[in-house]
């Protein structure tokens, strides 16, 4: 068995752990060419080249505030609707547990004098996190963002196959989180005074 992980995006990253977490496969993905749609349809295509009929897979949700959202939920659920159609069973996993699951937060700073953290500056410190937790290293972010997700992956299975995860308090939330999703409250309506 492996555990995978995918970061869906124009350039997706994709890591494959083994039982004892060693990496097996770890790329960026990008597809054939410049032009969309041959571009995004050869890069899903690659993506479900990688995968294999047991892979217990973990891919990252979609982040709300993209600038490239319309292209990025197209690769998105491409990747999705592939694995559906081959069968193949994979857990969501927001993008905040994703920098949570290595101990990581969107801001820097003091308490009282906390600057929120921007674009590459986010990626660098969750690479850096990575590297210090794991010893991985990778110079793409995107496969960075797999190799988490691969390593939530084994630790899901875990959970769920032998209930014992030894790992610190703010992975074993994350690990909850997907399991035991929270509902989300419904909306309250609103009524409009005459």
């Amino acid at each position: 068995m492996r555990f995978v992980g995918i970061d869906p995006s124009t350039k997706t990253g994709f890591v494959a752990l083994d039982e004892d977490g060693q990496v097996l496969v770890a790329k960026e993905l990008t597809g054939v060419g410049k032009e969309d749609p041959k571009r995004m349809a050869t890069l899903i295509d690659e993506v479900m080249r990688h995968v294999q009929k047991n892979d217990y897979i973990v891919i990252e949700g979609f982040g709300y505030a993209s600038q490239q959202a319309i292209q990025l939920g197209g690769i998105g659920w491409g990747i999705r609707m592939s694995l559906l159609r081959r069968g193949m069973n994979y857990f969501e996993v927001a993008p905040s547990s994703v920098k949570k699951y290595v101990g990581v937060t969107d801001w820097k700073g003091e308490k009282g004098n906390k600057v929120r953290l921007q674009g590459k500056e986010k990626k660098k410190v969750v690479m850096e996190a990575v590297q210090d937790i794991y010893g991985f290293y990778y110079n793409s972010d995107n496969v960075v963002d797999a190799y988490i997700m691969a390593r939530i992956a084994l630790n899901l299975y875990l959970a769920q196959h032998t209930g014992a995860v030894l790992a610190p308090k703010h992975q074993l939330e994350v690990i909850d989180n997907i399991l035991n999703p929270k509902k989300k409250a419904k909306p309250k309506r609103r009524v409009k005074s005459k």
